[in-house]
């Protein structure tokens, strides 16, 4: 155990851990700032073993990795906290907050220092390196003939979802149908068509794919990647209500390039899709 139960209090007052609740976190903050200010994954279930709040996350991830990561996530935490708390001018809640806060990282860097490491090193958000990766691998993609960049968009879809642990399956092939790769998120399947082509993406290729979604069963989903997009005509005949999700190539670049997690690209998605009845709204509109 990392930390003690009384140090864990004073956490939980500095970083207001009531109610199961981390500052003014969402789920999908929190995770994007694990992830772009320590390169961590707190979304995974290791975490989640004690519930999936996400103050029992927090919690669960300090007691369970090595002493300096510690030390670094509580750091980062204070800066942001203070960074909130000056920009509302809101009032100091804890008596002697940075005081005892420094007391504490002064204390875990002591016992870092005179203890042999223990804990597990954190779970990456992605990889920064394999993020810098995907995008040249994108990039790069524009450069080669059709008939090799169809095969080569498909791989890179499956590394990409694998990077974000959705259990990607390369493309196979149905009687009398071509499947370009499946994934799984939640307890659904999503179905892949990938589309490298110069015109954007009209209704006939996205019916042909719903089409392939009604033929299987009533869990499966679909997402149609169109690198060029989608015709504003296709998706208004296309219609609303249907099960499939759209993505095209910006929305891919904005999710590499931002470092935003293709799993909280498809939950936005997703809930948008629910809340609208539209196939398709683009990244920057899910992301500001």
């Amino acid at each position: 155990m990392n930390i003690r139960s009384i140090d864990m209090m004073l956490i939980e007052d500095l970083f207001d851990m009531g109610n199961g609740y981390v500052l003014d976190f969402s789920d999908r903050t929190m995770a994007l700032f694990f992830a772009e200010e320590l390169d961590i994954d707190i979304d995974d279930p290791t975490y989640a073993r004690n519930g999936t709040s996400k103050a029992k996350r927090l919690r669960c991830f300090l007691q369970t990795v090595d002493q300096a990561t510690v030390v670094k996530t509580l750091n980062a935490l204070w800066e942001y906290r203070e960074a909130r708390r000056q920009r509302s001018s809101k009032a100091e809640t804890v008596q002697n907050a940075h005081g005892r806060f420094l007391s504490l990282i002064n204390k875990l860097e002591e016992k870092q220092q005179t203890t042999v490491q223990q804990g597990q090193t954190a779970a990456p958000a992605f990889g920064r390196a394999k993020i810098a990766l995907l995008r040249d691998e994108l990039v790069a993609l524009s450069n080669m003939a059709a008939q090799a960049r169809g095969y080569a968009f498909e791989r890179f879809l499956k590394h990409l979802f694998d990077l974000h642990g959705l259990a990607a399956r390369e493309p196979f092939r149905l009687r009398g149908e071509q499947i370009d790769g499946s994934f799984q998120f939640g307890h659904e399947t999503y179905v892949v068509e990938a589309k490298w082509q110069n015109e954007p993406t009209g209704v006939a290729d996205l019916h042909v794919f719903h089409g392939k979604i009604e033929q299987k069963a009533a869990w499966t989903r679909g997402l149609f990647v169109s690198n060029s997009g989608f015709t504003d005509d296709g998706l208004v005949a296309f219609g609303r209500g249907k099960r499939v999700i759209c993505m095209d190539g910006y929305d891919l670049y904005e999710a590499i390039s931002r470092a935003i997690p293709l799993n909280h690209v498809l939950e936005q998605k997703i809930r948008r899709a629910a809340e609208t009845g539209s196939p398709f709204i683009r990244v920057r509109d899910l992301f500001p």
